[in-house]
């Protein structure tokens, strides 16, 4: 196995430290941010985890056979993943109604309830908001998560297709789409009535299970197995996306998702995916 270490400062004593810890043959720069330690001994994982907790590094174990070039699709989480914010928080702040939206999502996002219900709430609570209020959210607020575009150019590079799904609006998945070459996105539609919300969504709910499904709807389209899929997270409803895939990320995520992801990625931005599929 390879060890992947990650973090904004990687010291070199520390890297020497887990070297030792695992009887690495080697250390190898990946980039400034990420190291691979060669052909260490993953019988040392919850040592390795808990040195890297206490030094706020992110690390990862990874088979040395593995290559980018076994991936086929990249599946995405928008919100608090792919960008930086949660839609739904920013336009109820159009509302002033931030802090009880917000509220929601997170409790919505720890799992305690249920994910489409929680989203028919927080949309309810916006009928009546003029429609370039959406527009405002996405000139204004929606921005990246830091290493999205070097995440997105690795897997082109590497011929793996993505897909965003998100429990969001395809407002934004729609417009993100062209702007970052994405080949698939899928979200749930906001009604409107002359030209404001009405406070209700068209057709099914894209929840935990929809996700599921779009995942699965894709992977066989492109004629993938499961292994070939990899899927990133933040929030309880990307669960069962997750489940779905060959390996799960949890970026920045609640802990009810990173106790179940394959990696967790807490110091670093999204570029942090890459060491993790393997070698180019």
């Amino acid at each position: 196995m390879n060890l992947i270490v990650q973090g904004p400062d990687v010291p070199t004593p520390g890297l020497k430290q887990l070297a030792k810890l695992t009887g690495a043959a080697a250390i190898e720069a990946v980039s400034r941010t990420a190291f691979r330690l060669l052909d260490a001994d993953d019988r040392a994982r919850a040592e390795v985890a808990a040195y890297c907790e206490a030094h706020q590094l992110d690390c990862g174990w990874v088979p040395a056979e593995r290559r980018i070039g076994d991936f086929g699709l990249l599946v995405m989480d928008m919100d608090s993943t792919l960008i930086s914010i949660e839609c739904i928080d920013e336009i109820a702040d159009m509302q002033g109604l931030k802090p009880q939206v917000s509220a929601i999502t997170e409790a919505a996002m720890r799992g305690e309830i249920d994910f489409a219900e929680s989203l028919r709430q927080r949309v309810s609570l916006l009928a009546g908001l003029d429609q370039s209020a959406l527009q405002r959210v996405y000139d204004e607020r929606v921005q990246l998560s830091p290493g999205a575009e070097t995440l997105l150019a690795a897997a082109r590079a590497a011929g793996i297709r993505t897909l965003l799904v998100s429990g969001g609006f395809t407002f934004f998945t729609e417009r993100l789409r062209p702007r970052l070459a994405l080949d698939y996105t899928a979200a749930n539609t906001l009604e409107l009535a002359d030209g404001k919300l009405t406070g209700r969504m068209l057709g099914d709910v894209v929840d935990a299970q929809g996700k599921a499904d779009w995942l699965n709807r894709v992977r066989a389209e492109l004629g993938l197995a499961r292994a070939q899929v990899v899927a990133m997270g933040d929030g309880a409803n990307d669960l069962k996306m997750m489940a779905e895939a060959g390996i799960s990320i949890a970026y920045r995520a609640k802990p009810v998702v990173r106790e179940k992801a394959s990696y967790a990625l807490n110091q670093v931005g999204l570029e942090g995916v890459v060491p993790l599929l393997g070698a180019g």
